[in-house]
């Protein structure tokens, strides 16, 4: 399994903060240090994610218009099990409830995302605002502030209304730039007087890649060596069309920061002493986060990106690269706009140096001339892509610093999912990942990186994209057979609230005795989960039929296997 993101990368989820040049990163020096007991600084904020699509449900009430993931998950074959977001955590009707376990747990913020086609059912500004949508989310923004917490809203988390594309090919036509500033600007109208962080994209590699080249993803097309990059390009710039629209429209009325969320998982070289390998790392980065990092904080591509994809193109005959180019008037009007970076981050590979050669033909993958892979030592309790390797968060944090000039961090995504459906609360091992991970982010603030708050990913279990229900991030179990969706806390909710009670790990007794009594209290969730007829029917499929059935089927192969050698004999 070293090399799984070799026969199928495109299932890595990963995008890491890149750079334009490395001279100012250390690829040689790679701390692993003890556990660090201490704490945050006054001030940090910390919180809990989800995505509209994900959580939300009604997906065709009160006048919300059609997504492109409504219609792609629509079409057999393309989610787990055939699984939807129709309902989901029915997050539309129970946000009242969700708000009270995000006090009890005394967040200090929650990032969500505003449901493009919910507002705007045909996605236009001009024709149709669905007012409904407006006081849903007005409702949920009155009711964390009156709680005391602070909302963080992502404009678009991957929910394009379907009309856009099919009428003009979403991101591959430059005209969603003024649409989605259309869109942005309506939310800033009516939301901007009680909202101060805004996020335009959430993981515009996965918009671009698993959208418009793998088609993993809504809307799901293969436009490969040229999709990915054309809608990379477009977004770009809506994302500064955006934030000059607040800067010079909102921002001296409202006081708010726009920013961007890039998900970036680490790249570290096999050998930290071969040129080659630190430069397939470098290239890693570059290709993924430097990839829209770059042009929003230096104004154009990586220069690795225009090298290696101008290169390949010529090779394939092509008159121009594949990669788009900014004109002088473009790379001034993108460069700076980002108040905030926004970073999601789950996990690490190890990067060496593999040569695709161009006649394979086109594509972002084959671009980068370089192999992931992953070391079996590494857990691996979650997804199959995601492996806990938290000395790579601090890398990355530090990376992030030396390149950009230490830009103010949010960190919007950080947690683990169950490989199968979990019905044991005591999620020890999400603890073990939160407290590792948060301690490495600890490390990085000493290093004098300037992170000013932290997001879980994610507060509910949910709609987990094309896996469907089969991968679960959330502190909160839902249970999806049961229409009203009860949520029970995991271990995890109280191991979290006792990291943010205590801003860090104050001392190493203390912290010892969180997991303990996490788990201890987790004990009468799982009793409430066991008396549902449904979840102890499931439980009593895997914990006795399924042994049983692998019983059997060892006995009789055992005496297949015996009549097949007297056969011989």
């Amino acid at each position: 399994m070293l090399q799984r993101c070799i026969l199928k990368p495109y299932h890595v989820l990963a995008m890491v903060l890149c750079v334009s040049a490395g001279e100012d990163f250390d690829w040689t020096k790679n701390e692993k240090t003890s556990f660090y007991y201490g704490t945050f600084p006054t001030g940090f904020s910390w919180g809990a994610g989800t995505s509209a699509y994900q959580t939300e449900g009604a997906w065709n009430i009160d006048g919300k218009g059609m997504s492109i993931w409504d219609a792609f998950a629509h079409k057999k074959g393309k989610i787990v099990a055939n699984e939807t977001g129709d309902t989901s955590c029915e997050g539309y009707y129970k946000f009242k409830d969700d708000i009270t376990l995000m006090k009890d747990m005394k967040l200090n913020h929650y990032r969500f995302s505003i449901s493009w086609p919910r507002i705007l059912p045909s996605g236009l500004k001009s024709e149709y605002i669905n007012e409904k949508g407006i006081k849903y989310y007005d409702d949920l923004i009155n009711m964390l502030l009156d709680n005391k917490i602070t909302p963080i809203v992502t404009l678009y988390h991957w929910d394009l209304p379907q009309v856009l594309q099919e009428k003009y090919g979403g991101w591959q036509n430059v005209s969603m730039v003024n649409y989605f500033n259309d869109f942005a600007n309506l939310c800033f109208e009516r939301f901007g007087k009680k909202v101060k962080y805004w996020i335009t994209f959430n993981n515009p590699w996965s918009i671009a890649v698993e959208g418009y080249e793998t088609g993993e993803h809504a809307p799901g097309l293969k436009l490969k060596g040229t999709g990915a990059y054309k809608a990379a390009h477009n977004i770009i710039k809506a994302h500064a069309k955006v934030w000059h629209t607040y800067d010079m429209q909102w921002r001296s009325k409202q006081k708010g920061l726009v920013g961007i969320s890039l998900t970036a998982d680490w790249g570290e070289p096999v050998d930290i002493t071969n040129q080659r390998d630190i430069e397939a790392a470098e290239r890693y980065i570059q290709f993924y986060m430097g990839w829209f990092a770059t042009p929003i904080f230096n104004g154009d591509y990586p220069q690795v990106m225009k090298d290696y994809i101008g290169r390949k193109s010529g090779q394939q005959g092509l008159g121009a690269s594949r990669l788009p180019v900014f004109s002088p008037q473009e790379k001034s009007y993108i460069k700076g706009t980002c108040d905030f970076l926004g970073l999601g981050h789950f996990t690490t590979r190890y990067v060496t140096l593999k040569n695709y050669p161009s006649g394979l033909g086109d594509s972002y993958f084959a671009d980068r001339d370089l192999a992931e892979l992953v070391d079996p030592k590494w857990p691996d309790p979650g997804s199959e892509w995601l492996y806990s390797v938290p000395w790579g968060f601090r890398r990355l944090l530090n990376f992030v610093k030396t390149q950009y000039g230490n830009p103010m961090i949010y960190v919007t995504e950080n947690g683990v999912s169950e490989k199968m459906l979990c019905t044991d609360l005591c999620d020890d091992w999400r603890m073990q990942y939160f407290k590792d991970y948060i301690d490495e982010m600890l490390k990085a603030i000493k290093d004098g990186v300037n992170v000013k708050g932290y997001t879980a990913w994610s507060l509910l279990d949910n709609f987990e994209w094309d896996e469907g229900y089969s991968e679960r991030f959330g502190l909160y179990y839902v249970d999806f057979r049961n229409k009203n969706k009860p949520r029970y806390p995991k271990a995890s909710v109280q191991f979290y609230k006792r990291i943010i009670s205590s801003n860090g790990f104050p001392n190493q007794r203390e912290v010892e005795s969180w997991k303990r009594k996490a788990v201890e209290t987790c004990s009468s969730s799982n009793q409430l989960l066991a008396a549902d007829p449904l979840i102890g029917h499931m439980e009593m499929v895997t914990e006795i039929v399924v042994p049983t059935v692998c019983t059997l089927c060892i006995l009789l192969s055992a005496v297949f296997l015996m009549f097949l050698l007297r056969g011989r004999i």
